[in-house]
């Protein structure tokens, strides 16, 4: 059985996004601001673990998130951070099966190839790694062909996302800016931001 050749980057964002989740220092004031603006740092890290650990392993298996999960607050437990990391390892193996990436999702009533539901959730572990990274003092490890998927992805879903205000407008950087850094402009996130 041979896996979908999306799944090993699917696997690598997920071990980005956990080891951002592992060096979120105990002490964090989980009421700091973050480049999500309508986020502060409890809402931010909570909204990531539900979609893209949760959310990511229901998407696969084609069952809706249980209502008690969307009102918990992950932060309360004191191993959120290895809880997210164990959950994240049952998501990316649920997608282990290239029987997984064919067919539909549905997404609120709406069919979506699973295929395009596993590249935005690959750019949900990134992106908000990177939010979380930034309002933690941490760092988000994006290797050069994560961060041009990560490119492709905002750019086939940024007018979409910013109908529903998923993105804000781009931001402007210089021509040598980095693969990486594109992606987040490009997604109305500045590379710059600090809290």
């Amino acid at each position: 059985m041979t896996a979908h050749p999306m799944h090993p980057l699917l696997a690598r964002a997920a071990s980005a996004a956990a080891a951002v989740a592992t060096a979120v220092p105990a002490d964090q004031p989980l009421d700091a601001p973050t480049p999500c603006t309508e986020f502060d740092t409890r809402a931010l890290i909570n909204h990531w673990v539900l979609y893209t650990s949760h959310g990511l392993e229901h998407r696969a298996r084609r069952v809706e998130l249980p209502e008690e999960l969307g009102a918990r607050d992950f932060t309360a437990d004191a191993d959120w951070r290895s809880g997210y990391a164990a959950q994240l390892e049952r998501a990316v193996a649920a997608w282990a099966d290239p029987a997984v990436w064919e067919g539909d999702v549905d997404l609120g009533g709406a069919p979506v190839p699973a295929v395009g539901i596993a590249r935005m959730l690959v750019l949900e572990l990134l992106l908000h790694g990177w939010d979380v990274a930034r309002a933690t003092g941490g760092h988000i490890g994006v290797d050069e062909e994560l961060a041009l998927l990560a490119g492709e992805i905002v750019a086939e879903n940024a007018e979409l996302y910013r109908r529903y205000a998923g993105f804000a407008e781009s931001v402007a950087l210089p021509e040598d800016a980095s693969a990486w850094d594109r992606a987040l402009a490009a997604s109305g996130r500045d590379p710059r931001w600090k809290a």
